[in-house]
């Protein structure tokens, strides 16, 4: 299988995720709480791509729990800016040529 980007967006008590591969392909979304028994179903549940990247949202701010947990795993952590993934949520839910914002 190919490599999977797993995108996190935390949230005080629990964090969501999609999994997709290099062609922009879902292959899992969910959602876990941030407890201790969260993160090991997280951890878990991401063995089934053995070449896994993660991309946190706000790894430096909200999100820096969990990506700190993650490096201390041995997993590779990228850091989404939280501006970056407002502006791609924003794109992602655009309708269309229907859409007629200037």
């Amino acid at each position: 299988m190919d490599r999977v980007v797993i995108g996190v967006d935390p949230h005080k008590k629990s964090v969501t995720f999609e999994a997709r591969d290099a062609r922009e392909i879902l292959h899992a979304t969910g959602s876990f709480p941030t407890d201790a028994a969260g993160y090991r179903l997280l951890i878990r549940y991401a063995r089934q791509w053995p070449e896994r990247i993660w991309a946190v949202e706000g790894a430096n701010g909200i999100g820096r729990p969990l990506a700190q947990r993650l490096l201390a795993a041995g997993e590779r952590v990228l850091d989404v800016p939280a501006k970056l993934a407002a502006r791609a949520r924003v794109l992602r839910h655009r309708s269309g040529p229907q859409d007629r914002r200037r």
